[in-house]
């Protein structure tokens, strides 16, 4: 917590207190002097955090110390951010066109400074602001903190150790997995023989249990992806069960993952199980069902009840922690639990990890290093990377005799994770804080996490740079994955998941700074202090009533407001949001810097949105909004805004180019009339997520130098479909369309599906079936009643399906013709 606010916080203040633009806002306001008194007290409190990051293990006041000092550094940042957006709404209203830069580099000039409030409130808060820091500088000589040069080597990200462990992975592969072989080998044969004890099912169950952290789903995955076993099965699946045993949402889970097709029809419970049932008939299946905690049996022959179909020999595998199910089941079999490993294997694991060739020297305090780990893979591979860059013994004998071995700690987090966590750099550590936020199981996606670091405020830098951020954002991300923090998801290499004991290990760092809504925590919310928690999230239900989340009103200090969803969404999947949280809870929310409602059945967003101020991530994908409220123009801080799959939204606010530090908008699967999608391009600096965009209302298109100014030649799409309405023809109108089209142009580095429909032009342009689109495979022409000739598609030389229909003037020979060399 000490390096937290000393490398991750203060640094960010002092930056904010010396910018130029803000002397100028707080000399307006009169509170200047306030604002050098602010930055003497912190530089006072910042000379004796090292010595309090040595400290706070071992010291509960030393702790409390260091949590108070990073709620007011919160609260300091907060009014900061709050007189930075005053000046940039002012000069937004004095200067429409240019606006203001989000960290307000432009000279601010006293016409937009004279009209600041100075209220009782805003006095009051700025009061209570210096109280604390006086009393915390007063705290620091009672607890005998001192100031201290550091002792121990602080990571730096940017340096040549950090990206040789960058370039390190936490995907192994099966040679690189060490004292396995044997049990591997042995469950393979079980998957490959029939049942080794009589049952009345076609299917019989193959458990791997043991401890957290002894690699229950590394050797499942062994298996499941092993030669052999890929031969044995028909069908295959992965689902990850975990404390969540939903008997509806896994069945669904499993009849996907076989490759079923869910319908309308299968909301019905029982018309599921039909219909996995039937999906199984005859077929020899495998299934693994990873982190079961369920111990009830009628839940379990609930979801197995469809198996009874299937061909002898399926198999199921069972990774758990207990074998309480299976007892009760009737499994009575000599079934072995998965040992750690042996000490010569663990020690083994471990110098491979650690990156030490000559493990000689570094022997005696790697053997009691491993011996303390208690031979887990986990907390072997964790610890082993985190000591990769330290070569020197002295390090090595610093981490066998750390205090976190013996300190104590809530629940059943593994000292050996809590010293790989201790050894992060203090910008790793907040973001991985930041990960509390997630329940067990979440599937990360990397670009998504590091969009919210951004909006957090977790990577800014002295030089604001929007693209260095992002790119420091994935070099974090690389690193606590090299660390075996994150991990790759079973079957889903794009995305990303932390193992139970990482998530127990967050949640506890987490501490009261990060609030995760569950069924647990909901039940004990209302005897909750929410006063001071600055993030929170919560995971979607089917109905979420205002009841629920009503006691955040009080929680006034929020940036974070996040819905999470455990797997993957599916299209069949409907959730609905009261409309009181939106219209009474949100408003009492002002500090709001994230805001995720994707995934809810809202058809419209309330005015007062705009009224938060600070809000810099808002994602509203796959909601059913028809539009956006003009209000949203006011949030000039938002640098994200997700509008994935919103296929309802039908326009942009009036106002929309007034969204200056607007850098990331993603509106793939999303209906854009041209109209929109102009308006999108007239911001520069934008990053779009582009790709798979479906444009309607070219028709509309009045002139080519509109459909240039589109600028599509430098969008990267992977999807593109182009669509007219019907219009009275003349030939006058036929060479606009072309020339319209030719402008439309996509670059053609990744486009793999192109549709275009309704174009009225007689010829298509040169691009149009050009070779140089080498991955285009999908095309789609239709409607197009007044072509008299086809572009000549069978030179695209990856094209694998063409369709081709309502071109009533184009002949059948020279349709032919064109199309020849598709094969």
């Amino acid at each position: 917590m000490a390096e937290v606010v000393l490398s991750s916080l203060l640094p960010v203040l002092f930056e904010k207190l010396s910018d130029a633009a803000l002397k100028t806002i707080a000399r307006h306001k009169g509170l200047d002097a306030e604002i050098k008194k602010w930055q003497r007290s912190l530089e006072q409190i910042q000379g004796v955090l090292t010595d309090a990051s040595q400290k706070e293990i071992t010291s509960t006041p030393v702790k409390r110390w260091l949590n108070d000092l990073q709620h007011l550094a919160y609260d300091i940042d907060d009014v900061l951010d709050g007189w930075v957006t005053e000046a940039m709404q002012s000069e937004s209203t004095h200067d429409s066109e240019e606006g203001i830069t989000s960290k307000v580099r432009k000279l601010i000039t006293p016409t937009c400074c004279t009209n600041f409030p100075r209220d009782t409130t805003m006095l009051a808060k700025l009061d209570d602001i210096s109280t604390k820091l006086e009393d915390l500088v007063k705290e620091k000589a009672d607890l005998g903190l001192r100031v201290e040069e550091e002792t121990r080597p602080r990571n730096n990200n940017n340096n040549n150790n950090s990206n040789n462990r960058r370039s390190q992975t936490s995907v192994l592969n099966p040679s690189s997995i060490v004292g396995r072989q044997a049990e591997k080998d042995r469950l393979v044969q079980q998957l490959l023989l029939p049942a080794d004890e009589p049952c009345d099912q076609n299917y019989s169950i193959v458990p791997i249990l043991g401890m957290g952290g002894v690699g229950k789903t590394t050797l499942a995955g062994l298996l499941y992806n092993d030669v052999q076993v890929k031969d044995h099965f028909e069908l295959k699946a992965w689902i990850c069960i975990s404390d969540d045993f939903d008997i509806s949402v896994r069945s669904k889970e499993i009849f996907i993952a076989f490759g079923g097709e869910v319908k309308e029809e299968h909301k019905n419970f029982n018309k599921l199980q039909e219909a996995l049932r039937d999906h199984l008939t005859q077929k020899r299946f495998l299934l693994v069902l990873d982190d079961v905690w369920s111990e009830s049996p009628e839940n379990w022959k609930t979801l197995v009840g469809p198996f009874y179909t299937c061909s002898p020999g399926s198999k199921i595998i069972v990774t758990a922690r207990k074998d309480i199910l299976l007892k009760k089941l009737g499994y009575n079999s000599l079934y072995k639990h998965l040992e750690s490993l042996s000490d010569d294997d663990a020690l083994s694991l471990f110098a491979l990890h650690a990156g030490v060739r000559n493990f000689d020297s570094h022997k005696p305090y790697g053997e009691g290093i491993v011996k303390k780990c208690k031979n887990l893979p986990l907390a072997l591979i964790a610890l082993g990377t985190s000591l990769r860059t330290k070569k020197d013994e002295d390090s090595w004998k610093r981490v066998l005799e750390s205090e976190i071995w013996t300190s104590p700690v809530e629940g059943e987090v593994i000292p050996a994770l809590r010293l790989s966590y201790h050894d992060l750099s203090a910008p790793l550590k907040r973001l991985f804080a930041y990960c509390s936020l997630f329940p067990k199981d979440f599937l990360f996606d990397k670009e998504e996490l590091v969009l919210l670091w951004m909006a957090e405020g977790f990577l800014q830098q002295q030089t604001p740079n929007d693209l260095i951020e992002k790119r420091l954002g994935h070099e974090f991300f690389e690193e606590l994955l090299s660390r075996s923090f994150f991990q790759h998801a079973p079957n889903k290499e794009s995305l990303f998941v932390m193992h139970d004991l990482m998530n127990d290990l967050v949640t506890s760092v987490a501490t009261e700074f990060y609030f995760r809504l569950d069924n647990e925590s909901g039940k004990n919310i209302k005897k909750m202090k929410l006063d001071k928690y600055r993030h929170m999230s919560f995971v979607r239900e089917e109905y979420l009533a205002y009841e629920k989340l009503q006691v955040l009103k009080n929680a006034k200090c929020l940036r974070t407001f996040l819905a999470t969803f455990v797997g993957e969404v599916e299209p069949w999947q409907h959730f609905y949001l009261s409309n009181k949280i939106l219209t009474d809870l949100l408003p009492k929310l002002p500090l709001l810097r994230v805001l995720n409602l994707s995934g809810f059945v809202i058809s419209e967003l309330p005015e007062s949105i705009g009224t938060l101020r600070h809000l810099r991530y808002l994602n509203l994908s796959q909601t059913h909004i028809t539009h956006l409220p003009e209000k949203v123009c006011n949030l000039v801080n938002l640098q994200t805004l997700i509008l994935f799959g919103c296929d309802k939204l039908t326009g942009l606010p009036n106002y929309f180019l007034n969204l200056k530090n607007l850098q990331h908008l993603d509106v793939r699967d999303t209906l854009l009339s041209f109209q929109m999608l102009l308006e999108i391009s007239k911001l520069k600096i934008l990053q779009i997520t582009l790709s798979k965009i479906y444009v309607v209302g070219l028709e509309k298109v009045e002139n080519g130098v509109h459909a240039h100014e589109a600028n599509f030649s430098e969008k990267k799409l992977s999807e593109l479909e182009l669509v007219w309405g019907d219009e009275l023809h003349d030939s006058r109108n036929e060479m606009l369309k072309k020339e319209v089209l030719n402008e439309l142009k996509p670059c053609q580095d990744e486009l793999i599906r192109l549709k275009i429909r309704s174009y009225g032009g007689s010829e298509f342009p040169k691009w149009v079936g050009d070779p140089s689109f080498l991955h285009l495979k999908h095309v789609s022409i239709s409607g197009c009643k007044r072509c008299t000739s086809i572009p000549p598609l069978g030179q695209l030389p990856s094209l694998k399906e063409l369709l081709i229909e309502g071109l009533h003037g184009v002949e059948v020979g020279l349709c032919f013709h064109a199309c020849k060399s598709f094969k």
